[in-house]
């Protein structure tokens, strides 16, 4: 009899896990259950090409709905998983139904944080995860008027920049110093507040909120922002509530190792749930960026079948805001100085985080087809000459 591999989470890590399994030559049965509505799908269109109108739903597919009859995995979708027993290797469905597996992959995901202030619940205050909430904002977008976002990490910097691309009025109120302080550092940051000044954003930073009212969002301090529609963008939380009652080792996400295996070794996690021990960078690492669910589904789905390698991807993300891209590769948490090579004014450049004369980290802004070379520096961990580093004239293959 073949054995069943269970995927829980449709989302575009389940979806290439799935695809994986059938490429490297599973032939038993694969299930991957869902709890939207939708196929697998990429999710960094809907605060973007998606969310303005310029893209189609299909677009963001991570295959064609056939794709799966075709391929023999029986995709499951608004499925409900209430329960995981180890023990039994079974999942209980919210149905009833019990579904035995030999293998199974976590990859549940995340789901945004809410904020805990009087009004939040307010019909005009939006959160951004799913497709569901892209098409309401879309809504919104087409109704134009003044959008209020509360949080200036990528979710928010990037509905911010699409709302005011499609002609609304917009403030940013974040706690920081910076838009992105947390992530890029407060040169960086100060970089993103610019850039959204300059195309007519309120950027107001180091701003709590104290509630939300109907048409306007009340600040500590007093201040009032009169606005018809509300985007929250604080972050987000992994879901491990199954993993949790079942008792796997969870840690802000689902504890895995190098292999993405849990502390079950028939069970696995990848994407945005998945605590994963990085080997190159030595630390714990969750990363909920779509770089991270498109390569961990499949190295994940080749450890469930006895044949993975240590996962040791360079972390990657991507954003589009205005007419300014970026591309980040690394992990930085602290560091000696930021290293900035090109035309910072211009909007050209690629910036550097250092810590002991190595490169941790590196974005490019603009600048294209770096990628690789700034992925090499930061794996080959040797010190870098600084004013090398600066020089335009210096290739960047040379130094890693």
């Amino acid at each position: 009899m073949s054995e069943t591999y269970v995927i829980v989470g449709a989302g575009l890590a389940g979806g290439k896990a799935a695809e994986t399994l059938r490429e490297e030559g599973f032939d038993g049965r694969i299930v991957l259950l869902g709890s939207e509505p939708e196929v697998p799908y990429e999710r960094p269109p809907l605060s973007k090409d998606y969310l303005r109108g310029e893209a189609e739903r299909e677009a963001a597919y991570v295959h064609p709905a056939s794709y799966y009859d075709e391929h023999d995995i029986e995709l499951r979708t608004e499925v409900t998983v209430s329960e995981l027993d180890l023990g039994a290797r079974e999942l209980a469905l919210d149905g009833g139904e019990r579904l035995a597996f030999a293998r199974l992959l976590l990859a549940t995901g995340a789901e945004p944080r809410r904020l805990p202030i009087r009004g939040a619940d307010l019909d005009h205050v939006h959160y951004l995860r799913d497709f569901r909430d892209s098409d309401a904002l879309r809504a919104v977008l087409d109704q134009g008027g003044r959008m209020t976002v509360i949080g200036a990490g990528w979710i928010g910097c990037e509905v911010a920049a699409s709302a005011r691309q499609k002609g609304l009025e917009v403030a940013i109120v974040e706690q920081a110093s910076t838009p992105l302080e947390g992530v890029l550092g407060r040169e960086l940051g100060e970089i993103y507040g610019a850039i959204h000044r300059d195309h007519g954003v309120e950027v107001l930073t180091g701003a709590g909120v104290e509630s939300i009212e109907p048409g306007r969002v009340l600040l500590a301090g007093g201040r009032a922002l009169v606005c018809d529609h509300v985007v929250v963008g604080v972050g987000v939380a992994p879901r491990t509530k199954l993993a949790e009652a079942a008792g796997l080792d969870v840690d802000d996400g689902i504890l895995v190792d190098e292999r993405l295996m849990t502390s079950d070794d028939g069970v696995f996690a990848a994407g945005d749930v998945a605590n994963h021990q990085h080997p190159l960078l030595n630390t714990r690492l969750r990363v909920e960026h779509w770089h991270n669910a498109l390569e961990q589904g499949p190295a994940a789905a080749r450890s469930m079948l006895g044949t993975g390698e240590p996962y040791d991807r360079i972390p990657y993300f991507f954003s589009d805001q205005y007419d300014v891209g970026m591309e980040y590769a690394g992990y930085a948490t602290e560091w000696d100085e930021v290293v900035f090579r090109g035309d910072v004014e211009g909007r050209e450049f690629i910036a550097f985080w250092v810590k002991d004369g190595r490169v941790l980290a590196g974005m490019n802004v603009n600048v294209w087809d770096v990628t690789d070379d700034i992925q090499a520096l930061i794996r080959g961990g040797a010190q870098v000459d600084l004013a090398r580093l600066r020089d335009t004239d210096v290739e960047l293959a040379s130094l890693a």
